[in-house]
């Protein structure tokens, strides 16, 4: 009779995790050329050199042989909108043309809960099979839109973050909310920390919420301290200059949310690309954390972000694909423009800190570390499997790598959906790719 735990499994591959961020600590990562990832009731038990730890296994334990490949933490995105899935890559001259001439059609067909449930379904799906396993997550004006999105979401057992979004002025009457707080503390109380889900307080932008709907918005936050808040700021010059006619009194766009009592640990700003000092030194006081989203600014010709500088003033960065007007759901392919636009703004992200940034960095920017982002003991065990040979450019750059740098560089650089070989959430396989056929 077998001696091992049935909820015990082990995984041999190499492994890669982060302690801490590469850009201030130099051996901020732990890798293991030929590692073992141990969980058990979904949650890592220990993670470490095979021959150090197989012989800890009890007999009978499962072992699932990845060796060739690459386990790390699951990918987490930071901003992306769930229904605008099915309008990513359509074509405009800017943001403001493009929320009025698809976003908003689009989000008017989510008071419909079938359809949303599909979406959601959909959504999902393609986030598993980019090795995304968590995701701060805008819906619709419609509660409808964020509880299938929940639904979706805790029938996979995914550590997922979402809301309702607020809006209240200058939309299309059909997606118009009111300044009442009521259908969001219904699904604060539905859903946050109910299985893994979190929620998210969501005013789009300011300019689509009156004062009325902003201070309500800070009551409820200060009343669910423990609640997330994501909306967007900075994101380009015209809109930067409407909030500057919009809100005359105040000192900058970020300064309209920190006067309504929307700056804290848990809020997360996406874009964020025309802040000034003042504002940057104001995010990282307050614990607020920025979503750097490199293929939707450069889709919407929005700007380049300053990575560099948000790392001066010691702000909290991450991720983020901002689907739809982010033209992927990899986070793969949003490394790969971010590290392009970090060489346009004159710096250098390498490879390791693109890594932490999708992984233990927006665990620290959503103050979720320990929970996810690494293979501590006792964190839950969303992980990913990467195969460096997914494609046959990838094998054969691979192949000449000389450095962990240089195969994670690649995969970078190179890598998109194909190269998630395996996808795991709470110890569970959630998504399998099939090998191609030849």
């Amino acid at each position: 009779m077998s001696n091992a735990s049935a909820n015990l499994q082990a995984y041999r591959a190499s492994l890669l995790h982060f302690h801490a961020d590469p850009a201030s600590h130099p051996d901020a990562h732990a890798w293991h050329a030929d590692g073992l990832l141990v969980v058990e009731d979904g949650r890592v038990k220990a993670a470490g050199d095979h021959d150090a730890l197989v012989g800890t296994l009890p007999p009978g334990t499962p072992l699932i042989d990845y060796r060739g490949k690459i386990i790390t933490p699951g990918f987490i995105d930071t901003h992306l909108h769930f229904p605008q899935t099915d309008m990513i890559a359509s074509p405009a001259p800017g943001l403001l043309p493009w929320l009025e001439t698809y976003t908003f059609p689009t989000e008017r067909q989510f008071m419909d809960p079938v359809h949303a449930r599909a979406t959601a379904e959909f959504f999902l799906d393609e986030l598993l099979r980019n090795g995304t396993t968590t995701a701060l997550v805008y819906c619709t004006v419609h509660k409808e839109s964020a509880d299938a999105f929940f639904e979706a979401s805790a029938a996979r057992n995914l550590r997922m973050a979402g809301g309702k979004v607020l809006m209240d002025r200058h939309c299309p009457d059909f997606l118009r909310d009111s300044p009442d707080m009521r259908d969001s503390e219904d699904l604060i109380k539905r859903w946050h920390n109910k299985g893994r889900a979190l929620y998210a307080i969501t005013p789009r932008f300011a300019p689509t919420s009156t004062e009325s709907q902003l201070g309500a918005t800070g009551e409820l936050a200060k009343a669910y301290p423990d609640t997330f808040i994501q909306t967007h700021v900075s994101e380009n010059k015209d809109e930067v200059a409407w909030v500057g006619e919009l809100f005359p009194h105040q000192r900058s766009y970020l300064h309209v949310y920190d006067h309504y009592g929307l700056m804290r640990p848990r809020a997360m700003f996406g874009h964020c690309i025309w802040l000034d000092d003042t504002d940057f030194a104001r995010m990282a006081e307050t614990g607020s954390a920025i979503a750097h989203c490199p293929t939707s600014n450069l889709f919407l010709g929005s700007g380049l972000f300053d990575m560099a500088k948000a790392d001066s003033f010691r702000a909290l960065v991450s991720l983020g694909t901002d689907v739809g007007a982010g033209t992927s759901f990899s986070m793969l392919q949003t490394m790969n423009e971010a590290y392009k636009v970090a060489r346009l703004k004159g710096s250098y992200l390498p490879a390791l800190r693109m890594f932490y940034l999708a992984t233990l960095g927006a665990a620290r920017s959503m103050q979720l570390e320990g929970t996810i982002g690494n293979f501590v003991p006792g964190a839950e065990a969303d992980f990913i499997v990467l195969d460096p040979k997914a494609t046959p450019l990838l094998a054969r750059r691979t192949a000449n790598s000389d450095t962990l740098e240089e195969t994670l560089f690649a995969l970078a650089l190179l890598g998109d959906d194909r190269a998630v070989c395996a996808t795991y959430a709470a110890g569970q396989r959630v998504h399998q790719r099939e090998a191609a056929s030849h």
